[in-house]
């Protein structure tokens, strides 16, 4: 009697498992720790922040800025911690490969821009750090537990569309990361074909 009744319940469990498994899969429904992220290959979600913006000056950012350009957008939990000040240092060292190959890098957290002010001051960081204190724009790419932005990245193409995610990132290396991951998708963009010599005639 006992074996049969744990028989039913491995059978009842099964369903359940699979619909589990089906749900953490399913791209609709990718969880991490601070929401629900954004789907990949569809646009990203839009933001208007104000913030820090190097070489000195307090303004505002918003997605449609970058229209053009890659985009290496980074939530961290918050300025002068030592991960996040790791993190921000490995973007400033690789900054300029990011330009080369037409990319740019923004930092979001709860900070405000005075603080972020001080911390681009302290650290030379020369890209914009964007002031999300109510953690709106984190909800939207499922990076806020209150009172701090989670350590997601996303890579947004020139036309809008999130290509790729990372969820609770390792500060150290993790600029290398995406910049691997840009280079590579550069590279695979196939090259306009030139016309041929008899078209030309």
């Amino acid at each position: 009697m006992k074996r049969r009744l744990v028989l039913q319940g491995l059978l009842a469990a099964v369903p359940a498992a699979g619909a589990l498994s089906a749900l953490l899969v399913a791209p609709k429904q990718a969880l991490a720790l601070g929401g629900t992220l954004p789907e990949l290959d569809q646009p990203a979600p839009d933001f208007a922040l104000a913030g820090f913006v190097p070489p000195g000056t307090e303004g505002q950012r918003s997605l449609q800025d970058f229209q053009g350009r890659w985009l290496a957008l980074y939530f961290y939990p918050k300025d002068f911690t030592g991960g996040c000040t790791l993190e921000a240092r490995g973007f400033q060292q690789d900054l300029a490969k990011f330009h080369q190959l037409g990319a740019e890098v923004v930092g979001i957290s709860a900070d405000s821009a005075e603080s972020h002010a001080s911390f681009c001051g302290s650290e030379g960081l020369a890209f914009p750090l964007l002031s999300d204190p109510g953690g709106l724009v984190s909800r939207r790419y499922g990076s806020w537990i209150s009172p701090y932005s989670q350590r997601h990245s996303f890579l947004i193409d020139p036309d809008g569309v999130l290509r790729e995610r990372w969820v609770a990132v390792r500060p150290s290396g993790h600029s290398q990361e995406i910049l691997a991951s840009l280079q590579a998708r550069i590279t695979a963009i196939p090259s306009p074909i030139p016309p041929s010599p008899s078209s030309s005639r």
